[in-house]
Parts: C-alpha cells; structure tokens; sequence
C-alpha cells in the first residue's frame, strides 16, 4: 500500500500536517527566544523582546528543516496529493465539458 492519504482526505490531512508543522517551527522560535532572553537576563544585558525574536526567527529557519524532516516531507506528500486530485478533477471536468464520458 502507498503512504500517500486517499483523494477524499488529502486536503484534511494536509491541513492537519501543515498545522502540525506550523506550530513546531512557531513553538520552536519561542524556545530559541526564551534562551536568547533568559541568557541575556543571566549576564545582565538588556535585549528588546523583538531583537530576540528576530534572531531565533533567523536560528530557527535552518534548524527546522533539520528537526523537522519528517514534517516536511509529509507535508510535500500532502501538497502532491491535493494537486493529483485537482487535476483529476479538472480532466475529469474538461472530458465533461467536451462531451466525452
């Protein structure tokens, strides 16, 4: 059996996965901000919370295509399955539209 979700729950799954994904890379920057704050407060130093955003927004970005493969792939697996099935559906639609059954 394939691993790709059947056309009637592609667009379900994909949604779920890519929610799943959102929020790992979000939760991720928040971490990365947490240290980058906490380790600022550790050595006195005062860092603006949207500095610190901006540089775990930048840490996290290839981080998370390292620990979140998986994610991604499924993601991409999703995304190819919603496309196969719109484009059945248009042929599906063109073959209709030109008479033919």
């Amino acid at each position: 059996m394939s691993d790709a979700p059947s056309p009637r729950s592609a667009g379900r799954s994909l949604a779920r996965h890519l929610a799943l994904y959102t929020a790992a890379r979000l939760g991720m920057v928040a971490v990365i901000a947490g240290i980058i704050l906490g380790v600022a407060a550790i050595v006195k130093v005062a860092i603006p919370l949207v500095v610190a955003l901006l540089f775990a927004l930048l840490i996290a970005m290839p981080l998370s295509l390292l620990l979140f493969k998986k994610l991604r792939t499924q993601v991409n697996k999703d995304i190819a399955a919603v496309d196969e099935k719109r484009r059945k559906d248009r042929e599906a639609l063109m073959s209709r539209l030109q008479g033919k059954e």
